[in-house]
């Protein structure tokens, strides 16, 4: 069975079933038997893994494989470099200490497709896009570490994990990666993190 590189859109549950009768991966994904690496909140978009290999999702989903997720960011206001600084150097979030591995400004991402409903817009305060990573998966993590620098996050869009990227997948398209070129990938990540 392939590992399947998903693009999940915005407002869709990272699950497949929904007893409120909200869109699920169900929509997107129709191959039995496989299940998420991870998860993806509702209200963010971008990459998400599906495989029905248990051991490859444990290994992909483990907290020890430190395995980065990269985020694409934008965030309510001017970032600075000392919110940026404070953000590698690690936040205090109430269930502990969270660290980016990775934050910078950046351009506005090329080629980004739209959102429905899109970001709201006031001319009044501008927006930075960064570009995150971290390597650890607590629940809206990066949602809370730029609101306690004091940039809100409006649009969250995960762009990879570990070795694996969205490239130019839209959202709710797919691809789907042979399973042992998917083990290959993942032991050539762990061997650079070595």
């Amino acid at each position: 069975m392939p590992l399947i590189l998903l693009n999940k859109p915005y407002r869709v549950l990272s699950q497949f079933r929904d007893a409120d009768g909200r869109v699920t991966l169900a929509s997107f994904v129709s191959l039995p038997g496989v299940y998420p690496c991870g998860r993806l909140d509702y209200d963010s978009e971008g990459l998400m893994l599906l495989t029905d290999d248990g051991e490859l999702q444990s290994r992909i989903t483990e907290p020890r494989s430190k395995l980065a997720k990269t985020y694409l960011v934008q965030v309510d206001g001017d970032a600075n470099s000392q919110q940026l600084q404070a953000l590698t150097a690690g936040v205090q979030l109430k269930d502990g200490l969270a660290i980016a591995l990775e934050a910078r400004v950046m351009q506005d991402p090329p080629a980004l497709w739209a959102r429905d409903p899109p970001i709201r817009f006031r001319a009044s305060i501008p927006t930075s896009w960064l570009k995150m990573s971290i390597d650890e998966g607590r629940n809206r993590q990066v949602r809370r570490m730029t609101a306690a620098v004091g940039l809100p996050t409006l649009r969250l869009i995960r762009q990879g994990v570990g070795p694996w990227s969205l490239g130019s997948l839209q959202p709710g398209e797919s691809r789907m990666l042979d399973n042992d070129d998917a083990w290959k990938d993942l032991q050539s990540q762990t061997q650079v993190l070595l």
